[in-house]
């Protein structure tokens, strides 16, 4: 509950040099100073805001009594500066698990309630702190595993969404204001834009919102990752591929045909794009039942993905197989690269692949020869070059882009009514409805259920 004063360990559970907990709330200084006591005799309201006080931290015995349990730090932050917008404070104690444990029970004596994963951060975006574009972008953070979902995720935390969405948001409301005076006042010339004005205004809010919804696919690129199969007949190289692109021996690699059986999972980065890697069994015809269950598997997921490495042995001669596996792919909506693997011994058959193919890529898995020129080849597929990911507003999840597009949708509807000389209060529902998409898109007015989604992923402590 907001109204409660809480308090969680946020740094991981395990040893460690130091450990903190973070106290949140209206009580939170009353409640820090049954468990801190600082060394210089004052009491913890009256310490300096933001300055780290040295003191013992307590524990209640078994008595009744507290009784110092460790040396530590306090910083006290009173609202509205502090991460929460809430009187917060940060104890800082020594990183041992038993410690740490008691520190916190220590706490919750004194009268703290225990946080619910990611509640600091969700009190920060109730409490106007920050906008909850820049919360999924502190969440993306914390989730990072590569360099470019770092940077794209430190970018959101910017605001660079709230701050696009709010510029469109404020002309489409200039916008309903001077349809509302229209509508009210028809013989009055009192409007501040005229009903050219408006459709040219309109238009500007439909240009800038296309972009943003078209920044989604580098995001989701980059933030989420593209679901990518790794297919091709036994033995083609594959999971040598597959090893190259995760960095390490991820996939049993030998000359025996079928080897891999079952499909196998990753998340990697290739060049800018993170991929959620499968690599599977290869595809052929079989009487063998488990190797059956594998291949099953194997379609399954190029059903379900993105993109499709398609790999052929450049050193023989296309079989059958790689022909019913060329007519498969072309039933597929997934993007296409055909990777033609061994490319350090020969290409035997080049033009039949770059007349089936649009991307074609040829690369030595075995020593990494080529693999620059299959990263360029992906990026270019999925990735705005245009887009700096430091700088510009892109969204990263299909919940923002949804609502993105339902804005979108809503302008264009209408200007429709606008351009085709429609009574002009006929577009008063349409601005309305974009109004409320882009409030939906940095937490101005987001659902409850929403909310509680996006916040079940953080940790606890944050």
């Amino acid at each position: 509950m907001l109204g409660d004063t809480i308090a969680a360990v946020s740094t991981p559970r395990g040893k460690g040099g130091v450990a903190l907990l973070r106290i949140s709330g209206d009580r939170a200084i009353e409640i820090a100073s049954r468990v801190f006591r600082p060394k210089n005799k004052k009491a913890l309201s009256d310490c300096e805001a933001r300055l780290a006080v040295y003191g013992e931290i307590l524990a209640p015995d078994g008595d009744g009594a507290w009784q110092a349990v460790d040396d530590g730090i306090a910083t006290v932050f009173k609202a509205p500066a502090s991460f929460t917008g809430e009187d917060t404070v940060e104890l800082c104690c020594h990183g041992g698990m038993l410690l740490t444990e008691t520190v916190l029970t220590s706490c919750l004596a004194a009268g703290a309630k225990p946080a619910s994963a990611g509640e600091f951060t969700r009190r920060a975006v109730m409490n106007g702190k920050m906008g909850l574009s820049s919360a999924e972008a502190l969440g993306n953070i914390l989730e990072a595993s590569t360099h470019e979902q770092l940077k794209l995720a430190h970018n959101g935390m910017g605001g660079r969404i709230e701050k696009k969405t709010e510029a469109i948001y404020n002309a489409l409301r200039d916008v309903l204001a001077s349809i509302y005076v229209k509508i009210d006042y028809p013989d009055e010339d009192l409007a501040d834009m005229s009903r050219e004005d408006i459709i040219a205004s309109l238009e500007n809010c439909e240009k800038e919102l296309c972009a943003l919804a078209n920044t989604y696919r580098t995001g989701h690129a980059i933030a989420e990752g593209i679901p990518t199969v790794i297919c091709g007949r036994p033995n083609v190289g594959k999971s040598s591929l597959y090893n190259r692109i995760v960095g390490r021996d991820a996939a049993i690699v030998t000359d025996i045909e079928g080897t891999t059986r079952d499909v196998l999972t990753e998340t990697a980065a290739l060049g800018r794009v993170t991929l959620r890697l499968f690599d599977m069994a290869g595809l052929h015809e079989t009487s063998d039942p488990v190797e059956r269950i594998g291949i099953d598997r194997a379609e399954q997921a190029m059903r379900e993905a993105e993109l499709i490495l398609a790999v052929f042995d450049g050193s023989r001669a296309a079989t059958q197989e790689d022909f019913d596996l060329i007519e498969y792919l072309a039933k597929q909506n997934a993007t296409v690269v055909a990777v033609i693997n061994k490319g350090d011994v020969g290409d035997m058959d080049e033009p039949l692949y770059a007349a089936s193919f649009a991307n074609v890529v040829k690369i030595s898995a075995k020593d990494g020869d080529g693999m620059d020129r299959l990263s360029d080849c992906v990026e270019k597929l999925f990735v705005d070059g245009s887009l700096d990911s430091r700088r510009d507003a892109v969204l990263t999840n299909a919940r923002q882009h949804a609502a993105a597009v339902s804005a979108l949708e809503a302008v264009r509807h209408a200007l429709d009514a606008l351009q085709g000389g429609y009574p002009i209060d006929l577009s008063c529902t349409d601005a309305e409805n974009a109004m409320s998409a882009l409030s939906e898109l940095d937490g101005r007015a987001v659902s409850e259920d929403i909310i509680a989604q996006i916040f079940s992923h953080f940790c606890v402590g944050k």
